[in-house]
């Protein structure tokens, strides 16, 4: 991923203002939610948090709006150096925030200059008053009561989450290894989104199975997801801003919003993994193809106890879903290194060496490109574009990771029945006269340890979904 400090702010305040660039607002409820998030205290990518004013977030509304993510990278600032000349300021700011918690940073930098005639930056006030422990979330009343809480319409909210499942059998390797599922949930119709069975928590997986759901069901307002890794990173980030997703992160030790999806988890454990374990697995190949008949003919398919309604057909009552452009949903999920340019013009990726511009030779040049496709690498320095690096030779176009060796387990005693068996034929059995999921080109590719293809994305981009198709 990039590591350009300007994109890492960027993103931050594309956070901030995230709501207030929906397409759906007019222009009285985008001015009372701005207004609303001025008042508001957010996170900064140190760890302290910042309050901005109205004028600030709208202008970074509408550079949004004009440039994309560009239009708010930040601009050079110049240091007035009032702080250095005037150090009594700093003491009237911590005064005048114990006098009123609720001020902000620009609001105290607004009444020095107007007492005093002279301007200090709201950023030295913060940092000051943060020092000091006078923030304003410190000095709040008590906590916030929660209430309950729905989507209002389908792909308003996924709630993303990462299961611990059984150990499966490695294919090259003796032993086997632990199974993670990555699963993305609709709130408003409970519908399984998209899922898949991963050996290990990378941000890799959880980019592919957000990948292949966007494909399959269309485009969410909103992701909240918890702080664990395959969350928590600069590429979710990135490719939520991109395509403008909400993106949600819950707060330590307060599990408030995730009932839902625990529940959710209860029902595999109980519906899934029970019969899947009691029959054995003998891949990850198997453990998916199994899960996705299983995930469509059951747990979409059943009445719901809480809506009284079947997912799927909650899902697709309000009409289709909206679709993304193919070149933006590539632009989304590209991927972006840093390298310096050897004296024979060459850069190395993932074991691999490329040709790029000898112009860039000594100069450290950024590479954009698909994680599934090493064969183009589009080089960029400066911000401006140096055409495709040349692969010298291409030993494989993905690429791999060598996940640690989990211990070996005894395979439990089958009895015969197999439930999830059963699902499956019926599962294909539906489809017969249509084109299959594990007959699509690079279906059932994949195993332990090899390339992680999303299974149930269609064959091709798609800015759309298929209405009434799982």
């Amino acid at each position: 991923m990039s590591t350009d400090p300007a994109e890492t702010v960027a993103l931050s305040r594309y956070h901030v203002i995230a709501d207030a660039t929906n397409p759906r607002l007019s222009p009285a409820e985008r001015g009372s939610l701005v207004r609303q998030l001025a008042r508001q205290s957010h996170a900064q990518p140190d760890g302290s948090t910042r309050v901005f004013s109205r004028a600030t977030l709208d202008r970074w509304v509408r550079a949004y709006r004009e440039q994309g993510l560009d239009g708010l990278r930040p601009q050079p600032r110049v240091d007035l150096g009032a702080v250095r000349r005037h150090p009594e300021l700093l003491e009237e700011a911590a005064r005048l925030r114990q006098e009123i918690p609720a001020r902000s940073g620009a609001q105290i930098s607004a009444i020095l200059q107007a007492r005093h005639g002279i301007r200090v930056a709201e950023r030295t006030i913060r940092q000051h008053l943060q020092r000091r422990g006078l923030q304003r979330a410190l000095l709040a009343g008590p906590h916030r009561v929660y209430g309950r809480f729905e989507a209002d319409r389908p792909n308003e909210l996924w709630i993303g989450d990462v299961l611990v499942g059984p150990f499966v059998p490695h294919p090259r390797q003796p032993g086997s290894q632990r199974a993670y599922l990555f699963v993305l949930v609709d709130d408003y119709s409970r519908l399984l989104v998209h899922a898949r069975w991963f050996p290990e928590q990378t941000t890799r997986a959880g980019q592919e199975v957000l990948r292949a759901a966007i494909q399959r069901r269309g485009l969410p307002e909103r992701l909240y997801v918890d702080n664990g890794a395959p969350y928590a990173n600069a590429a979710l980030s990135r490719t939520c801003a991109v395509l403008g997703i909400r993106l949600i992160h819950s707060r330590p030790y307060t599990p408030e919003g995730r009932g839902k999806q625990e529940r959710l988890n209860r029902f595999i454990r109980e519906r899934f993994l029970l019969e899947a374990e009691a029959q054995g697995i003998a891949s990850f190949t198997e453990l998916n193809d199994r899960f996705l008949a299983w995930a469509e003919q059951v747990c979409n398919t059943r009445q719901h106890a809480e809506t009284g309604q079947v997912p799927l057909l909650r899902f697709l009552s309000q009409g289709a879903a909206r679709g993304v452009e193919p070149f933006l949903l590539r632009e989304a999920f590209r991927a972006a290194v840093l390298r310096r340019v050897s004296r024979t013009a060459a850069v190395s990726l993932a074991g691999q060496r490329y040709a790029v511009d000898p112009a860039l030779v000594d100069r450290r040049v950024e590479l954009r490109f698909d994680p599934d496709d090493l064969t183009r690498l589009d080089v960029y320095w400066e911000g401006r574009s140096f055409g495709c690096a040349v692969p010298f030779v291409i030993g494989r176009n993905v690429q791999s990771q060598v996940p640690p060796r989990a211990p070996v387990t005894t395979p439990p005693v089958v009895t015969g029945v197999d439930y999830l068996g059963l699902v499956l034929a019926a599962h294909e059995e539906q489809t017969l006269g249509k084109i299959a999921f594990r007959d699509l080109p690079g279906g059932g590719r994949q195993d332990v340890g090899e390339a992680h293809a999303p299974s149930a994305a269609p064959p091709e981009e798609t800015g759309s979904t298929e209405e009434g198709r799982p």
